[in-house]
């Protein structure tokens, strides 16, 4: 393969020679947009080139958005997404868009393409048995995976526009949204005494008096608690990776955070790292300082599904209203919040990315809160 840099206007190309025409014997040339520098242009080059070499080179129009999503685009970001993220965009790539627009050459995919698309998974999307759509919310998902492939081979020149950014993706509606339901205080204290006794007892204590995630929960080691001290950092998460245990880095820099604890969840911890210490030396192991703090009595993770099962077991058999082990963590900011601790502390200690965001979440609170405020006022004006 052959090639050179060109430039028109402010514009650099990436030029290939790919023959001569059998017809007028013309030699015939596809220029790639490289970019507004020779460097950038200079760099596409050299992985056109790379490409001949490998026998991965295909001219643009024969390269479908299957091929590209699988061969191309994929492989180039497994290293760089966190391992449920890739495992995600592989899924959708191979349930939903292979099935039904992986055959489109990718210069040839249109936004009506992908509008028809979206619209077919939100009618007929699913494929578990149990037919019906998407919710918009998984479609918005699956368009923001191909919209930022679609970025990549656009800035790479394998296409000129990205279709995605024409095609309209559904809007969550406010009916899509699901319910979040919460205990009060003294549901929560009643839950934590029935509870306890389980093996598993502290690491629900620790869920509810933190707002800690339930990968979070499972992913803390006692290197990042400092008892004495009476607080933890959350730096790992446990999660499930198709089908496998990986203990990742936790998903942003605001849910890599330090977590202040009371007294009594310092006790908890203290009596379950005693336990814990015993159990293994019954079993003939010797104590791991360093690991899980919630795990298997060999010192494996436990799965997350299996945490969020003990939970729901036990309502089933109590009285409690019925919610799910991610709420803990949402019963936990309503009570900080209808307390009267500002927003920006609950929202740190909840790794939010912002105030914002929490009081977005958390708006079913704060009608209850600006009620207080306003008698606050009055009183404090009138007497």
């Amino acid at each position: 393969m052959r090639g050179h840099i060109a430039k028109k206007g402010n514009r650099y190309y990436a030029v290939i020679y790919e023959g001569t025409d059998p017809v007028n014997g013309r030699e015939r040339h596809r220029w790639y947009p490289g970019g507004g520098t020779r460097k950038e242009a200079e760099r596409l080059l050299t992985e056109l080139v790379k490409r001949n070499h490998d026998g991965d080179y295909r001219a643009p129009e024969r390269i479908t958005l299957g091929t590209y999503l699988v061969e191309r685009w994929l492989p180039t970001k497994k290293a760089q997404l966190r391992p449920s993220t890739f495992d995600s965009y592989r899924r959708n790539t191979e349930i939903h868009v292979i099935p039904r627009i992986g055959p489109i050459p990718l210069q040839r995919l249109t936004p009506e393409d992908l509008d028809s698309f979206y619209a077919d998974l939100l009618v007929d999307g699913r494929r578990n048995g149990a037919g019906g759509g998407l919710a918009p919310k998984t479609v918005r998902y699956i368009h923001g995976m191909i919209r930022k492939a679609l970025a990549d081979a656009c800035r790479k020149g394998t296409v000129v526009r990205n279709v995605a950014d024409l095609a309209e993706a559904p809007k969550p509606s406010a009916g899509s949204k699901r319910e979040m339901r919460v205990w009060t205080a003294e549901q929560l204290r009643q839950f934590l005494a029935e509870i306890d006794g389980h093996r598993l007892h502290p690491a629900f204590f620790l869920a509810a008096n933190t707002g800690m995630r339930r990968g979070e929960v499972l992913g803390l080691q006692w290197r990042d608690v400092a008892i004495d001290s009476g607080r933890l950092s959350v730096r790992h998460a446990v999660l499930n990776v198709a089908y496998e245990l990986v203990t990742s880095d936790v998903k942003t820099a605001t849910s890599r955070r330090v977590i202040d604890l009371e007294p009594r969840t310092v006790g908890v911890l203290r009596s379950w790292r005693r336990a814990q210490r015993e159990e293994r030396m019954a079993l003939g192991l010797r104590p791991d300082e360093d690991g899980l703090v919630f795990a298997q009595p060999d010192g494996s993770p436990i799965h997350p599904d299996l945490f969020s099962q003990t939970f729901d077991r036990h309502l089933v058999k109590s009285a409690l209203p019925r919610i799910r082990l991610h709420d803990l963590r949402h019963t936990h900011a309503s009570i900080l919040l209808a307390a009267g601790v500002p927003v920006k502390v609950v929202s740190e200690r909840l790794g939010h990315s912002s105030p914002a965001f929490t009081m977005s979440v958390y708006q079913h609170v704060l009608p209850g809160m600006q009620a207080d405020a306003a008698i606050a006022f009055a009183h404090a004006v009138f007497g």
